[in-house]
């Protein structure tokens, strides 16, 4: 857990006089940023919002590379440019592996907004949702924000009356069943099945995570990774849905049919495509980085139907309760909505969209074409048990 003041080279930036308007930075980056694509133009139009002009910006410095993001057009959604400057500084808890990534976002609009800065907290969400609740209860945390990786943990804030109501106009481009009043999602990510194409067929792979203990194909050739919060997850909404008796029976019949366990589902994914193992368990986004960076890796995703194996998870934000900066706080979470940072969770996390207009990478099926458990994403607070029963089975 490391607790600064802004970053040492946004901090330098801003100490440094340099006062750039949002658009001259996203210009210049469409000019120089070294995530320029090769064969699209990586503009669209400016509105009417901000520090004046209504000229052309550009997505490179949100857009990541590699041969799964090239052939991308312009996203829909709707640009920064169209909202208020951010000014002002907020305290950032961001819970979860992904944390630096959302930092680098976070960072970016640091530089875009010569007037913003921010202070940032990294844990895991569960120990950070602790400490947020520890804090309230005590009486004002310092937190304004809290990201997380993981639904349950906003939830668990949330429950305790811990945040505050998030504005319409911030979240109504986010579907319904990804966001609540008190929080939204912002980027999403599904259970999926990695499998290497070289060992097994799509036509081999069940379609419900039922099945995969009398799988005689995965027999001894599995990996999965019972600390990652994201597997928890998954362990809970089989819980909700099959009940705790089916829930240990089946992760006992998957420990007996030879499952390996691992730190975390990367490497799950990693070990598939190495030939390893011949599937696992993982969020979605981790094969498409493997292809990302091995193009001919044997690796690709299955994705079973109905049941916990296909739950969609989100991460997300929440304003905390006694914040002195309201305001700031819902016109960040915007931004978090806004197509460049949309853009940004796409092509450099590979996790899906939120917002309507925006693509998921890698030839991945859209949210609408899966067909996840119907259970609310607030449900997956209810961690307790699913850590006694991975305890009680051996895996934690």
């Amino acid at each position: 857990m490391n607790d600064t003041s802004s970053t040492d080279d946004g901090r330098a930036s801003r100490e440094s006089g340099r006062r750039l308007s949002r658009r001259q930075v996203l210009a210049t980056a469409s000019v120089l940023g070294t995530g320029s694509l090769a064969g699209c133009s990586g503009l669209f139009g400016g509105g009417d919002g901000g520090d004046g002009g209504g000229q052309d910006i550009g997505l490179s410095a949100f857009r990541g590379s590699g041969p799964l993001v090239s052939a991308r057009g312009d996203p829909g959604g709707t640009s920064i440019e169209e909202m208020p400057d951010l000014e002002g500084e907020l305290n950032f808890y961001l819970g979860g592996g992904e944390g630096g990534l959302y930092l680098d976002l976070i960072e970016l609009f640091a530089d875009i907004y010569p007037d913003f800065s921010f202070n940032r907290t990294l844990d895991s969400s569960r120990s950070l949702a602790n400490r947020i609740l520890q804090e309230t209860e005590a009486g004002t945390s310092p937190a304004d924000l809290f990201l997380s990786v993981d639904a349950g943990s906003l939830a668990q804030v949330a429950g305790q009356g811990a945040t505050i109501a998030l504005s319409d106009d911030v979240v109504e481009g986010v579907p319904e069943s990804l966001r609540t009043d008190q929080w939204v999602g912002i980027a999403g990510r599904a259970r999926a099945i990695p499998y290497n194409t070289n060992q097994i067929s799509r036509s081999e792979i069940p379609d419900t995570v039922r099945d995969f203990p009398q799988t005689a194909a995965l027999a001894d050739s599995m990996g999965w990774a019972p600390t990652y919060s994201a597997f928890q997850s998954f362990v809970t909404a089989m819980r909700l849905i099959r009940g705790d008796d089916a829930t240990r029976q089946w992760l006992n019949a998957m420990l007996d049919h030879g499952i390996e366990s691992f730190d975390n589902e990367f490497v799950v994914s990693n070990e598939v495509a190495n030939g390893a193992l011949t599937a696992g368990f993982a969020n979605h986004y981790y094969a498409l980085r493997v292809r990302n960076a091995r193009q001919n890796a044997p690796i690709e995703l299955a994705f079973t139907s109905g049941d916990a194996g296909a739950l969609i998870n989100v991460s997300g934000a929440e304003i905390i309760q006694g914040t002195d900066n309201e305001e700031l706080a819902q016109n960040f979470i915007r931004h978090l909505l806004s197509s460049e940072a949309q853009e940004f969770f796409a092509t450099r996390t590979f996790a899906y969209p939120t917002v309507a207009g925006i693509q998921p990478v890698g030839g991945l099926p859209t949210v609408d074409e899966l067909n996840p458990p119907d259970i609310e994403l607030s449900e997956l607070a209810d961690t307790g048990p699913t850590l006694d029963l991975l305890n009680e089975v051996g895996l934690l």
